[in-house]
């Protein structure tokens, strides 16, 4: 099994890294015998833990003649520190919001070509609070800290820039960003509700979910509130040079998520089961399952609002290439889809 070594770059570090990898010679070979998949905490990450959980990826593969693939599976705090893993060449697939996802392709455009697989969903975000007095975001104060996955580069945090935009007025995103921790959803969680500095945590399923049972927690506003409706929360993607040395393992990963998509839409109580034994989770079954029936999420691997992410970060100068169509930002295997 490989070493991993994970660290933090910057993304002048990161392009350089993905230059470097890019021009590396290659060779024809068969595909790899081994993959490491990331993934983050929550709900969201459903579709991956019953990939994991039933061998989906195994069984396509051998289906696709390469016999015994070998599946890692990882969990990371954070799109960002997944980046820098798949750049890195130490991760084979990451997972994460929107906005990792944008940032990366915009940054290894030219090099190593970093794009989406498929989309794991549209699932709303919740930005809770234990503050009696916040209400909307603007009634937060320097006293606050809001809780997220990373800040400055999660997708809670592009939508909490989002919502300052809209609330401050354009130019004014970064209104709240002082307020910001980054600390992974369990730990926001804990620290929210045990009366530490964490008064707000900008949270995601089933933690968020679990803070609304606590009376003293309140929603401030949804991911939809924010987007005028429902959007993609998590992508899985990898380098288009991985695709291209690999393409029987990547038909097989895609293969394997568009089924998990189909056995969770099918039955979710089933779904919801394997989420509590896979994760280990002390959650009433009941309670998972009425938050994956929820009518506001959706499994689904078609991505939904990516260009009214891009068009903000473009505006605010997250990433300097504006895609012309979600299509740009996701592998042409997914194109059939009704994206958006």
């Amino acid at each position: 099994m490989r070493a991993r070594l994970f660290l933090r770059l910057t993304p002048l570090a990161v392009a350089a890294i993905a230059g470097s990898l890019a021009c590396a010679p290659r060779t024809a070979r068969a595909d790899v015998k081994e993959i490491t998949i990331a993934q983050q905490f929550g709900v969201a990450y459903l579709p991956l833990i019953v990939m994991r959980h039933k061998k989906l990826i195994e069984r396509h593969a051998e289906k696709l003649g390469i016999a015994g693939l070998e599946v890692t599976w990882s969990t990371f705090g954070s799109g960002a520190d997944m980046n820098v893993a798949l750049i890195s060449g130490r991760l084979d697939f990451a997972s994460g919001g929107v906005a990792p996802v944008l940032q990366i392709w915009d940054r290894t455009r030219g090099n190593l070509a970093v794009k989406g697989v498929a989309s794991l969903g549209s699932l709303p975000l919740y930005l809770n609070t234990v503050n009696p007095k916040v209400r909307t975001i603007k009634d937060f104060t320097s006293a606050d800290r809001i809780a997220l996955p990373a800040v400055k580069v999660s997708i809670q945090a592009l939508l909490l820039q989002m919502a300052a935009s809209q609330a401050y007025g354009e130019g004014k995103q970064d209104t709240l960003d002082s307020l910001t921790v980054g600390m992974t959803h369990p730990q926001a969680f804990a620290a929210l509700l045990s009366g530490t500095e964490i008064t707000a945590h900008f949270a995601a399923a089933p933690f968020q979910n679990q803070q609304l049972k606590d009376p003293r927690v309140r929603r401030v506003l949804s991911s939809y509130d924010v987007l005028g409706g429902p959007a993609t929360l998590n992508s899985l993607y990898t380098t288009t040079k991985f695709k291209a040395d690999n393409p029987k393992v990547f038909a097989a990963v895609l293969a394997s998520l568009r089924e998990a998509v189909v056995l969770i839409n099918r039955d979710k109580a089933w779904a919801a089961g394997i989420y509590i034994a896979e994760e280990k989770s002390k959650a009433d079954p009941g309670f998972v399952l009425s938050i994956i029936s929820d009518p506001e999420i959706d499994f689904t691997t078609t991505p939904r609002g990516f260009i009214k992410f891009a068009d903000f970060m473009f505006k605010t100068r997250r990433i300097k290439e504006m895609p012309a169509s979600w299509k740009d930002v996701f592998f042409s295997d997914l194109h059939s889809e009704a994206g958006s």
